[in-house]
């Protein structure tokens, strides 16, 4: 019975799953490009190719009329009709109208019409029509499509996903990219900074280098929107679950928003638009012209790169505007002065990140680049200056870094996939605070205090749970949740950066919760605080906790918890249910304020901040508890007085300790309700996210539909091309009576004409009626030509097979009746199928030849199929038997020894032969019983057996199974 549950467990675990999908995706989601990376069964990390086979795709969409286009495609719109192209869509992600952002970008592409969402605040751009679409809503459209990428590379369909962000990327714009996601479908694992996804993938590579000495590693990161430093620390933890296992902790992040590559090419692009003006070939101003500055934009694009490796170029675009052919020499002298003030703010994250890690250029060991716009050759120059290091790492894909590292951290957030853990310590950028407001009253007179308590520290790890304390609050109340100290920002950065303000978190309830428990101690209003993976702030929950007494039960003996429980098993069970809202207290350390406050020891006593490491920081041992656990209650009342009387008590003591029970503290606690008020950007309606998806599905279904009606066109389009080519071709004119040649012919003709005239506005269920009346016109034709074709080989295996089971027949049948496996049956039933099959060829062909070829055929190549396929079925049947027959024995040669006759002699009486039988031939086919070590000795050492062991095939063993025969083909093919 093991035996069998371990098969069937072991074929169980062999079955397909269809349940579910396992891949993954990751989606580096840059400015101005994109790369996604997958992650199936098979196909442990890579990155996807577009349809045009390329590693990256750009971030780009195009709204035309009646379709959409992306990537490469929009692309090539944007110099026709950039009016319909859109992109650079993060830098206005989570943006009020007002933001010097949305203006900045609206001076960048002045081709688009920006209007303010009158609800929320934020921008929506103004289509043709009455269309209009939101930011994360383009956005949406583009994560689709890098899903429907990702699923036609991985062949399967995929929901989780990883994605990266900008590290700098605040509350409203983390939820923007995560509202995107929604509406396109997405399930989002984590939200991810793009520059720890590059270290991640940094580390997983390198592995073994990690050790427990700390290594520090600066990344630094210039894309085309903006540029980010980043220090990194690697060094190997103790878990408790895995062991010892490497870990990256990021120490510090330095950024500037505005320094990237696409600040650059819209320098080139205004200096090339200079030059044209400048040689006077029209009286038109080209920077007017929208579509002539996309061309130049597109130029610069080029140019940059080409100046990177070259001191000069020659920039050219032919076209530029009114027929015009523009052409102009650029050096990189030029250029570097046209960028001079941003090559200047280089070394600013660089200073910005060893600030934040409270670290000197000396600790860092590499700095390594990363980001398509590091290849400046002038960029480098600053930047090798500024860390004052001999070289700058080049050891890493500078483009699917993040990508790489994003698709490890999906395949680890998976279920699917077990990989080896890389702990990753992310940090909270933006430091938040909790605000708020508390009436005090000294001698008579009320005041309104300020407070603030310090919720995440800049540089904070998350994920990470966090819990205030409110004390001195018995009625309903309020308090801000804010962004703290952000001095570290530039004022340019500071005006972009948004609201500082996130949420005002009302309270109700907490009146009413302390008239239910008078009589309890209150221990303040408790609010749990949740920074998940993606460096979202979450408020969990809010719950007013009260402390009260309980008396204990006393201690019962071993003889009366053993009676309990054998009672609770034959049905008597605990007389009182156990509450779960109560719980042993635990008394929680305090941090005390800010120090240089006011009234320093009231505000210890009246709030406090604790955290609460989250799952995954336990496991790395590194966070040490901020918590004090402590029982109060019996222990303390149950230890003996050292400095009492050494005489025994009374018997009046006796008496009280007997009436004093043991007490016990116990935690009540009751949720409040609360009421978030969003101060930054406002999450839209269920109704507004239910009809952006319904608007992107609507888009996705036309899409689709579409590109049926354009495959349906081709293949129709395709068939009669190809089959007016056929019919002139030998195989088929000999095949086709010419009645047959001009139906078909004047068909196509008139299909083609169709065509002309009215089917490129046909739908595609029209296309599709007409291409099912040619292929069903076409069908014996094409039947004919078909079967001939296979004639040749198929009929020469047939030959091939008739004459080996011919031969294998006749050597067979040579074999000595003693030494004979195969019955007489087995073997007449041989010879009948190859004399039938010969029989049935000859005749088939015989008739075949008398036929005409435009005549449907009688010699089918299925009916061949099916011959060859019965004689091998016959062939290795009594090949299997063979295989695992056991010999029979022979007299053994006169040159053994004595000993030799002994021990063989020994070994040959304790072997058996049993004849098979009809009852156990169905067993046998399905366990075909193993060879016998005395099966392999070799005919001239086999012993002679006694004449009741030696038996002889009778009848009976016609009906053995083939699975007990296939143990004989290589003993019968050598004694052949």
């Amino acid at each position: 019975m093991v035996l069998a549950a371990a098969l069937f467990c072991v074929a169980l675990a062999m079955l397909p799953s269809h349940t579910v999908t396992v891949a993954v995706m990751s989606i580096d989601l840059g400015s101005e490009w994109m790369k996604m990376a997958i992650v199936k069964p098979g196909v442990p990390m890579e990155i996807v190719l577009n349809k045009e086979s390329r590693r990256k795709t750009p971030t780009v969409v195009c709204l035309k009329e009646n379709e959409r286009l992306f990537g490469d495609s929009a692309l090539g719109m944007s110099v026709k009709n950039p009016k319909t192209v859109f992109r650079h869509l993060q830098s206005i992600l989570g943006k009020k109208y007002k933001n010097p952002q949305v203006a900045l970008y609206q001076k960048q592409f002045p081709e688009h019409q920006l209007q303010e969402d009158p609800v929320r605040g934020t921008v929506y751009f103004k289509n043709s029509g009455e269309l209009q679409f939101t930011p994360e809503e383009l956005l949406g459209m583009m994560l689709n499509y890098s899903r429907g990428l990702a699923q036609d590379f991985a062949e399967q369909s995929i929901k989780d996903a990883v994605i990266t962000v900008p590290a700098f990327f605040n509350q409203a714009e983390r939820r923007a990219v995560l509202l995107a996601a929604q509406m396109a479908g997405l399930k989002v694992l984590q939200l991810i900074n793009d520059n720890t996804a590059v270290a991640l993938n940094y580390g997983v590579f390198r592995r073994k280098d990690i050790d427990n000495t700390a290594k520090n590693i600066m990344f630094y990161d210039m894309g085309s929107g903006s540029t980010t430093a980043t220090i990194v620390t690697y060094q190997t933890v103790k878990t408790k679950e895995s062991g010892i296992q490497p870990q990256l902790q990021i120490r510090g992040v330095g950024f500037d928003r505005g320094l990237g590559g696409f600040e650059m090419d819209l320098r080139l692009r205004d200096h090339l638009a200079k030059l044209f003006n400048e040689q006077k070939k029209s009286k038109k101003d080209v920077r007017e012209n929208h579509r002539a500055m996309a061309k130049l934009l597109k130029e610069a694009q080029r140019l940059k790169t080409v100046l990177s490796a070259n001191v000069d170029f020659m920039a050219q675009v032919e076209g530029l505007m009114d027929d015009i052919d523009f052409k102009a020499k650029v050096t990189r002298t030029e250029f570097e002065e046209l960028c001079a003030d941003l090559f200047k703010r280089v070394p600013g994250p660089v200073e910005d990140a060893l600030s934040a890690a409270e670290m000197k250029l000396e600790e860092i060991e590499q700095v390594i680049l990363v980001g398509g716009s590091t290849r400046v050759r002038k960029v480098q120059d600053v930047l090798l200056r500024a860390v004052g290091k001999e070289e700058l790492g080049k050891n890493i894909n500078a483009d699917e870094a993040a990508a790489m590292g994003a698709v490890y951290q999906a395949a680890g957030l998976s279920k699917a996939f077990k990989v080896k853990p890389f702990l990753v310590r992310d940090a909270a950028v933006f430091p938040i605070q909790v605000e708020f407001n508390r009436e005090t009253e000294e001698e008579g007179v009320k005041t309104v205090k300020y407070n603030k308590r310090i919720l995440f520290q800049r540089m904070a790890p998350y994920p990470q749970r966090k819990v205030i304390t409110f004390n001195r609050y018995n009625n309903d109340f309020a308090f801000d949740i804010n962004y703290g100290d952000l001095s570290f920002l530039s004022q340019s950065d500071l005006s972009m950066f948004g609201s500082v303000n996130l949420t005002t978190v009302k309270l109700s309830g907490v009146g009413s919760s302390f008239q239910r428990h008078v009589d309890a101690e209150s221990k303040g209003i408790k609010a749990h605080f949740n920074m998940d993976e993606s460096g979202v702030l979450l408020l969990d929950r809010v719950e007013s906790v009260f402390e009260t007494i309980v008396e204990e039960k006393e201690e019962e003996s071993t003889l009366t918890k053993l009676g309990n429980t054998i009672s609770t098993l034959f049905g008597g069970g605990s007389p009182e249910p156990a509450q779960n809202i109560t719980e042993p207290v635990q008394d929680e350390e305090e941090v005390p304020p800010e120090s240089g406050k006011e009234e320093k020891d009231e505000d210890q006593k009246e709030e406090g901040l604790k955290e609460k490491p989250n799952d995954s920081e336990k496991s790395l041992g590194e966070e040490k508890s901020q918590e004090k656990k402590e029982e109060a209650g019996s222990k303390t009342n149950a230890k003996e007085e050292k400095g009492g009387e050494k005489s025994g008590p009374t018997e009046a003591e006796k008496e009280v300790e007997k009436t004093v029970k043991p007490q016990k503290k116990t935690k009540i606690s009751e949720d409040i309700t609360v009421e978030l008020i969003v101060n930054d950007i406002s999450d839209p309606t269920t109704d507004d996210i239910t009809s952006s998806q319904k608007k992107l599905q609507d888009l996705t279904d036309r899409d689709l539909a579409k590109q049926e009606r354009e495959k349906t066109l081709n293949s129709l389009e395709a068939f009669i091309f190809e089959t007016q080519d056929k019919l002139y071709q030998d195989d088929y004119q000999l095949v086709v009576s010419e009645e047959e040649k001009e139906q078909i012919s004047a068909k196509l003709s008139e299909a083609s004409e169709w065509m002309d005239e009215d089917g490129y506005t046909a739908t595609t269920k029209q296309l599709r009626e007409r291409l099912s009346q040619l292929k069903s016109l076409c069908k014996d034709m094409f039947f004919r030509v078909e079967e001939r074709r296979k004639w040749p080989d198929r009929l020469a295996a047939l030959d091939s097979m008739l004459n080996t089971s011919s031969f294998f027949l006749r050597s067979a049948k040579l074999i000595p009746e003693d030494d004979q496996i195969f019955t007489e049956v087995e073997l007449n039933m041989l010879e009948k199928v190859i004399n039938e099959t010969t029989t049935w060829k000859n005749e088939t062909m015989a008739e075949q030849e008398k036929r005409s070829p435009k005549e449907r055929p009688i010699l089918l190549s299925k009916d061949i199929e099916a011959k060859l396929a019965l004689l091998d079925r016959e062939v290795n049947y009594l090949l299997n038997k063979a295989k695992f027959a056991k010999p029979k024995a022979k007299p053994k040669t006169n040159n053994s020894t004595s000993s030799d006759k002994s021990s063989k002699t020994k070994s040959t009486d304790e072997e058996t032969v049993i004849p098979p039988t009809e009852e156990s031939t169905d067993a046998k086919t399905e366990k075909p019983e193993e060879a016998q070590p005395g099966g392999t000795v070799p005919p001239e050492e086999a012993v002679l057996r006694d004449s009741s062991s030696q038996t002889h095939p009778t009848e009976e063993t016609a009906t053995t199974g083939p699975a007990e025969m296939a143990q004989t083909e290589n003993r019968i093919e050598d004694e052949l």
